[in-house]
Order: C-alpha cells, then sequence, then structure tokens
C-alpha cells in the first residue's frame, strides 16, 4: 500500500449524526417484494460466519457446529452453506478438518480477543498460530484505550503488523464500535483500519453491549465507500453481535445495496458475525417455501 496516500488521522470528519439516523430509518421502510424475499434470505444465510467463542467450547462442539454450518437444514439440503466458522485458535485445526472439501472458510479470533490487552508480540504469536493451524481469516481486535487516548499512529502500526503476520489469510479489523463512543471516532476507526491494510471492517466482538447497530453499520459502509472512491480498493463489512432477526438481516443487506451497491452483495464483501440469526432465518426460508412456521425445536442450537 506504498502508493496510497496516508491521511493525518489527527482531522476528524464531522458526522451528521441525525442525518445518519434518520437515513437508516427511512431505509428501514423499504419493502422487499415477496418473489425476491426468499433469494434475499438465503443470500443472508450464506453471508453468516457461524461462531462459538466459548471458555467451554471442545472438539465436538466445533465439529457439531461445523456440521451445521455445512447443512444448514438438513430437510433442504438445496440450502447455502454459511461463508465461514469462526472459533479461538486452539480449534481451527478441528474446524478446518469438520470443513474439508466445502466453500466454507474457517476464520479464528486473535490479538487477546476480545480485551486486546496484552503485548504486540503476544498478538502476532497468536495470530501466527491460528494461521499456521489452517486459518483462512483472522478477525483482530483494535487497541480500544490507544484509540481513545489518541494514540491513532500506535493502532495503526499495530493493525499493520498483524496484516503482515496473517500471510495469505485475510484481516478482519474488529472496531468494537460501542466503546468508541461517538460516530466519528467510528469513522475514524475505520479509516486507520482500512489504510493499515484491514480486508474486512468489523463492529463488535459480541462481548459488549452495545454491539452492532444499523447507523454505526452506516457510519462504516460510507467509510468503505469513500476509500474505494481514494484508492479503488474494496473491503468488506461485518456487522457482528446482536443481530437476531431475519427482518434486521434483511434491513442491512438494503443498507448495503443503497450506500456501496450490489458489488457488496455477496459473502465475499459482507457478513453477518450472528450465530443466532442463522435459526430465523431458515424459520423464514420455511414459511416462505411451505406457508408455515416451523418450531424453533425443528432447528438445531450449534
Amino acid at each position: 500500500m506504498s502508493s496510497i496516500t496516508i491521511p493525518d488521522f489527527n482531522q476528524t470528519i464531522p458526522i451528521d449524526k441525525v442525518g445518519v439516523e434518520e437515513r437508516v430509518s427511512r431505509l428501514n421502510k423499504r419493502s422487499i417484494k415477496k418473489e425476491s424475499k426468499m433469494q434475499a434470505l438465503k443470500l443472508a444465510l450464506s453471508m453468516i460466519d457461524l461462531t462459538t467463542l466459548e471458555g467451554k467450547d471442545s472438539e465436538g462442539k466445533v465439529i457439531q457446529m461445523c456440521s451445521k454450518a455445512r447443512t444448514p437444514y438438513a430437510p433442504m439440503p438445496n440450502l447455502p452453506s454459511v461463508a465461514a466458522v469462526c472459533v479461538y485458535p486452539n480449534m481451527v485445526a478441528t474446524a478446518k478438518k469438520a470443513v474439508k472439501g466445502t466453500s466454507i472458510n474457517v476464520a479464528s479470533v486473535s490479538t487477546a480477543f476480545p480485551s486486546g490487552m496484552a503485548p504486540l508480540q503476544v498478538k502476532l504469536d497468536d495470530t501466527k498460530f491460528a494461521v499456521n493451524n489452517g486459518a483462512d481469516e483472522i478477525d483482530m481486535v483494535i487497541s480500544r484505550g490507544e484509540f481513545l487516548k489518541g494514540n491513532y499512529n500506535f493502532v495503526f502500526d499495530e493493525i499493520a503488523e498483524i496484516k503482515e503476520a496473517c500471510g495469505d489469510a485475510h484481516l478482519k479489523v474488529i472496531l468494537e464500535t460501542g466503546e468508541l463512543e461517538t460516530y466519528e471516532n467510528v469513522r475514524k476507526a475505520s479509516d486507520i483500519a482500512m489504510y493499515a491494510g484491514a480486508d474486512f471492517i468489523k463492529t463488535s466482538t459480541g462481548k459488549i453491549s452495545p454491539a452492532a447497530t444499523q447507523p454505526v453499520t452506516m457510519v462504516m459502509l460510507e467509510a468503505i465507500r469513500d476509500f474505494y472512491r481514494d484508492t479503488g480498493i474494496m473491503v468488506g463489512m461485518k456487522p457482528a453481535g446482536g443481530i437476531r432477526k431475519a427482518k434486521e438481516a434483511l434491513q442491512y443487506l438494503v443498507i448495503v445495496k443503497e450506500t456501496l451497491g450490489t458489488a457488496w452483495l455477496t459473502p465475499k464483501w459482507f457478513r453477518f458475525g450472528a450465530s443466532s440469526l442463522t435459526n430465523d432465518l431458515l424459520m423464514q426460508i420455511v414459511k416462505q417455501k411451505t406457508g408455515v412456521y416451523q418450531s424453533s425445536y425443528y432447528f438445531s442450537e450449534d
């Protein structure tokens, strides 16, 4: 990225809070025609990063999750698989083996997820361990404390070093927007991440509240749009945490289309970090196909 002019991150881009929230509200009123709804539901399903990030994770739990990732609902085998499974670094090898022969990527959190409170060398080792075990994608967290102190070059340099440690793996940079306090900070953190080499920017770890919101996502999408206009480089987007209903997922897809265009409406450029969303999407797909809702008991939890 040596040919790209790095902006002055001490400059703040003002965000019209009322304007952003009103635009989101207007877009949420858009309706999706019935004949397009099934297509949109399947698209959303194909964009999910199915995730387990708990201290009690086991090989068996990861294998079960990968089975669902491959075949989200056995009675409808023609449904798309999800985009990726996301696990801790020590479970990457297990997940890689469980999705072998599919298009499903294996993502791993790193850099002392979710706090990011560790020395850089620990973060680099964490990342390299996951990549060496087969991770296709790395989800790192930025140092929010350093960012909020105004140490923007520290944050930039750390992301750039993690990007280098990723090798061929894609880097998703988690901003933890619920801790960034303002839309202006969200925009600035988005810009820092992209100019430092992020392949994706991601709202949240899912471990704190608030997690993903549509206005925050809009601010990040606008940052991606402007970065693309300035550099010609596409960067992906991943809202994560708190998205549980199919209706919300479809609203996010409308926001993406209206902000970035249809080129971003693929799992390559847009993901949902929302495992609990999967079953509601499946319920809505079954409803569209059969006319009746299935009980939630018909869908596995993992």
